[in-house]
């Protein structure tokens, strides 16, 4: 089914030692980008995680969030070697230049390392704290996955309706183009009327010559037999569940061509009114396909 390129998706997993909260948004963009923020010690977990957000998504920027809060006491021990060296080099510092002040504890406390947990967690804590989070990931991606399913429907409705428009006006241009050749006639006719002297006799297998070739020339049949295709392939395409974004996109390229080629080739008001019509839908229709996967 129709995907849109974007939704949101939160999962909350509560375990006896954590609380890991995992936010994922997506919007538009032509390729998959992935954007994942997660705890500095946590960082490990990055290549693991951005794999199975790409078996996920196919297109879209991804912002991906996780938080991982301790739901038990910890407790945490002080590097005092290296706060003591640091505390003597800023004195050095200070006695040095001849500046007056004190230092502030806060500033030692925002030290890397200054501040540790008392007892690192096991291997095996680690490795299950991993999975939870990866867990909480699959949750979030199904329930960001279920709200661009929801939208994708929204939008292969409205697609659908443009297609429908523009198949229900290819009679208009088909029935107009039938009429094309004797119209061809009338206006050759009268123009050669219009200049040449009344004795001369018009030369009607000359007059028949030049109708062919305008016929030839402005002969849309091709272009119409094409578009009809590509709305056909659109249509199908709406019906699989597929990444269909790019494909759709190659296809709108040629309806356009299409159109623009009907249009060039034809002198017919009526058949370029209808053109143009075409051409306004088909935009419309590029502004929607933006946001499909």
């Amino acid at each position: 089914m129709l995907k849109s390129m974007t939704g949101f998706g939160q999962a909350i997993l509560e375990t006896p030692t954590h609380r890991i909260t995992v936010d994922v948004k997506t919007v538009n963009n032509r390729f998959l980008d992935i954007h994942i923020k997660l705890p500095q010690e946590l960082s490990t977990l990055e290549v693991v995680l951005k794999k199975r957000v790409q078996a996920a998504l196919k297109r879209g920027r991804v912002d991906l969030f996780i938080t991982v809060t301790p739901t038990t006491e910890s407790h945490y021990e002080i590097n005092l070697p290296m706060l003591k060296g640091y505390f003597k080099a800023l004195q050095q510092i200070q006695m040095a230049l001849d500046l007056e002040g004190s230092l502030d504890l806060g500033l030692l406390t925002k030290l890397p390392n200054a501040i540790q947990l008392a007892n690192n967690p096991s291997a095996d804590a680690t490795t299950e704290l991993a999975e939870n989070i990866t867990q909480a990931l699959d949750q979030a991606l199904a329930k960001l996955t279920d709200m661009r399913l929801a939208e994708g429907q929204q939008l292969a409705i409205e697609l659908k309706s443009r297609l429908d428009k523009i198949e229900s006006v290819i009679p208009n241009i088909e029935n107009n183009s039938s009429q094309l050749l004797s119209v061809y006639r009338e206006k050759l006719q009268k123009k050669i009327q219009d200049v040449l002297p009344s004795n001369i006799k018009l030369d009607e297998a000359r007059l028949v010559q030049e109708i062919a070739y305008l016929a030839e020339r402005s002969d849309i049949t091709e272009e119409i037999t094409r578009l009809k295709s590509h709305i056909l392939q659109f249509n199908d395409l709406l019906k699989t569940g597929e990444e269909i974004g790019k494909k759709v996109d190659f296809l709108l390229q040629e309806m356009n061509r299409e159109a623009n080629t009907i249009l060039s080739k034809s002198g017919d008001l009526g058949i370029s009114k209808v053109a143009i019509d075409i051409k306004t839908e088909i935009e419309k229709i590029r502004e929607q396909v933006q946001n499909v996967e």
